[in-house]
């Protein structure tokens, strides 16, 4: 009997001793490697072990973004910060958007917004306000009522009306012919700080900033549209030839370094 033949009586002999075997056999191997139950019983690695979900098991819920307080709980109520927020809304807001900034549901907005609007009319016998809520497109805003429009218009007529000082028409004039330009460049040309009165342009909507100076870092202004508006001109080719009349820029160079400010 050979050394296979043997190999395999001992298998034989294994199988009726009810001891499994696996027989592992290579070129040069001839080996025999017991199987364990446990083997048999492991699952596969390359198989995840994927839990089927219970149909009847309730999906987690989202987290929602909800106020950190009541809005009921405030001084006056939702109805009160309902009044807040469209004081300060700059275009009128839809009511979706105001029960979602407050937290409430929509129809609660609704009857708050016809509430707001019968106390600012008077209509239930208080007095009534300067200022109406209205609604315009599909949002809401604050207004000034229409009994009024005479006194408003007015003081807006008077505001744009009203006269700029020498040294403001000064400065204008400067911007107006060299922009772009800083406000070290025009203070150079008219020999005084100019930091005021170029606040008082821009508040005004006059001039505006449009760049920096590459060098210097410093602030570029020019004029608006607007200044065109009130100046009744089309485009600044329009302007009267003063520019000639007016010092080269040039000679001012390094004037916004030699102040060490960004003007």
């Amino acid at each position: 009997m050979n050394e296979s033949d043997l190999t395999l009586a001992e298998e034989f002999a294994a199988l009726d001793a009810g001891e499994p075997t696996l027989a592992v056999r290579g070129p040069e191997l001839d080996a025999e490697a017991p199987v364990l139950d446990a083997d048999l019983d492991a699952p596969d690695p390359e198989t995840p072990d994927l839990e089927t979900p219970d149909p009847e098991t309730p999906a987690p819920e989202t987290p929602t973004d909800e106020l950190a307080f009541d809005v009921a709980d405030l001084p006056g109520g939702a109805l009160a910060a309902l009044e807040a927020v469209l004081m300060v809304v700059d275009e009128p807001i839809p009511a979706v958007q105001l029960a979602s900034v407050l937290a409430l549901p929509i129809p609660t907005v609704d009857r708050l917004l016809a509430e707001l609007d019968a106390e600012y009319r008077g209509a239930d016998g208080g007095r009534p306000r300067g200022f109406e809520l209205r609604r315009a497109g599909a949002g809401w805003r604050i207004y000034s009522a229409p009994p009024y429009a005479a006194v408003v218009g007015r003081f807006v007529l008077d505001g744009q009306t009203a006269r700029l000082t020498q040294a403001a028409l000064e400065t204008l004039a400067v911007i107006a012919y060299r922009q772009p330009v800083t406000r070290g460049q025009v203070s150079a040309v008219r020999g005084v700080n100019v930091d005021g009165v170029v606040r008082t342009l821009t508040s005004r909507g006059l001039v505006a900033e449009i760049g920096v100076e590459p060098s210097s870092g410093a602030v570029l202004y020019g004029t608006t549209g607007y200044f065109l508006e009130r100046m009744g001109l089309g485009s600044l080719d329009e302007m009267p030839p003063l520019a000639p009349y007016l010092p080269d820029f040039d000679a001012f160079e390094g004037v916004d370094d030699a102040s060490g400010v960004n003007t």
